[in-house]
């Protein structure tokens, strides 16, 4: 009686999904909405604006002007300011890698090309040490990039530096990871 029983029981419960699996791929009539207009492509180092276009069958001129940006520079890693990129540095060092050197060779370049621009260079370490080491630390590899960037022809003038040591990480964890990106100096570029 109980085999009959459970086979009744395996039956009902096949039965029952089948139908439900069957019911919930009824068709439905999928509404889209139209595109939102796509930026068509990034700032260049000019900071120039993003041109805009509208999708097919807009209503809008082509020749809608593109909206004016909030900043004349965006962030595009870290903290640093596009298109300026960070640079970071191996554990419990301050000197520039080698694989860094095409970042703040980049860096100077773009300094170079405005020369109005003004940045601080703020030196960054990942959680392990303690808070003063790690300032001390901060302070050494922003003196560093400073350098660099002398030697590469910026105005020392156009240049501060600061140290947040352990105190704004980007990344929280508490991995190698982690603690690789938070070993770097932004380039923030003053407004």
């Amino acid at each position: 009686m109980l085999k009959k029983y459970s086979g009744t029981v395996v039956f009902f419960t096949f039965a029952m999904s089948f139908l439900l699996l069957a019911g919930g791929c009824s068709q439905h009539k999928i509404q889209s909405t139209p595109p939102s207009p796509a930026v068509s492509s990034p700032p260049t180092a000019q900071h120039e604006a993003p041109v805009v276009t509208t999708p097919p069958g807009s209503e809008e001129s082509l020749s809608t002007p593109a909206p004016k940006p909030v900043h004349s520079f965006t962030i595009l890693e870290g903290r640093t300011t596009g298109p300026m990129l960070p640079v970071y540095f191996n554990f419990d060092r301050s000197n520039i890698r080698k694989d860094q050197i095409s970042r703040i060779e980049g860096n100077a370049q773009y300094l170079r090309n405005n020369s109005q621009a003004t940045i601080v260079v703020q030196g960054n370490c990942d959680e392990r040490g303690t808070s003063e080491y790690n300032m001390a630390l901060g302070e050494r590899r922003a003196q560093s990039a400073k350098r660099y960037l002398i030697n590469l022809g910026v105005n020392p003038d156009r240049i501060t530096t600061i140290s947040f040591g352990e105190e704004k990480p980007l990344n929280y964890g508490h991995d190698e990871l982690a603690w690789s990106q938070n070993r770097r100096d932004d380039f923030v570029q003053n407004q």
